[in-house]
């Protein structure tokens, strides 16, 4: 093998960061540039990377989050971003990387977690990653008594707008977890990421209850993506804002807490992202999803 030069934490050093960003456009789809020219890369996002001259040619990044699960706070790694160039396959970089990765933060965290798509599910086993079956939740608006809010100040939020931003950024750094059951904070700068580039059309703010809701209605589902506050909120309220007379199913893309009266709950057989975890947790908790606003 070449003899490449492993290089991290490189946020401040724009030729490693813009060979980055070009091979996640390539390999993802993704160009992270408005995500990190508005400053959201913070320390809690770590690229490691093998390099061929200047050009990031392999990758893996970690994620420090807290994941909170039944009370219990967890400091937990996500591996995300893991990518080689074309070019640069069959020489075991992504291997190394993630050897390189456990062994540098698997005594200092509870455990490590990533998400992986089919191509892939025979990869990570390698490592000692056990696969972990999450759930979907779901709720049928007829077993809910919906009251239309009384006042509606529901109003969509601009990413390019100053201050909306501000706004965005103050919930992202502030916001209590989504669950009880399962929720994470200290992920900032992966909620910004979805705010600016994935969900930039479906961000509202509902002002007399202080919370940002993600949410699309496709037909008769509502999707509801993120429900982010600085205090517990009744989803019951926030329904009464968003739900329209064309709703019929709500989908939750985390797990909601379970005194949600008639909430359907079952496991998910075939996914593309396929949660594998190391060490495996056994907090006994049988249904559960990760938010969709902390995947990496």
């Amino acid at each position: 093998m070449n003899d490449y030069q492993l290089v991290s934490d490189y946020k401040y050093i724009e030729t490693y960061k813009e060979s980055f960003n070009e091979l996640a456009k390539m390999i993802f789809k993704i160009d992270f540039k408005k995500w990190y020219d508005k400053g959201c890369w913070n320390d809690n996002y770590i690229c490691y990377s093998y390099v061929d001259g200047d050009k990031v040619i392999a990758n893996a990044s970690i994620n420090k989050m807290t994941v909170v699960s039944n009370g219990k706070e967890y400091k937990a790694i996500q591996v995300g971003t893991v990518m080689t160039h074309p070019d640069y396959r069959n020489q075991g970089l992504s291997g190394k990387l993630m050897n390189h990765i456990i062994d540098k933060y698997e005594k200092e965290y509870d455990f490590i977690y990533l998400f992986a798509n089919e191509t892939v599910l025979d990869f990570y086993p390698k490592f000692g990653f056990k696969k972990v079956q999450e759930s979907i939740f779901s709720l049928n608006i007829s077993d809910l008594k919906i009251q239309p809010a009384k006042t509606n100040t529901l109003r969509r939020l601009d990413t390019d707008n100053k201050n909306d931003f501000q706004i965005m950024k103050r919930f992202a750094a502030e916001r209590i977890p989504v669950s009880s059951i399962l929720g994470v904070e200290n992920n900032e700068h992966l909620l910004m990421f979805y705010f600016i580039l994935a969900f930039n059309d479906a961000i509202y703010y509902i002002e007399e209850d202080d919370v940002i809701v993600i949410y699309k209605q496709e037909d008769a589902h509502l999707h509801m993506f993120d429900i982010i506050s600085k205090k517990r909120v009744e989803i019951d309220t926030i329904l009464n804002h968003i739900v329209s007379a064309d709703t019929k199913i709500i989908k939750f893309y985390f797990t909601p807490d379970y005194d949600i009266k008639n909430i359907h709950k079952e496991l998910i057989t075939e996914s593309d992202d396929t949660l594998f975890v190391r060490p495996l947790l056994k907090d006994g908790t049988k249904h559960f999803l990760f938010p969709l606003t902390s995947h990496s």
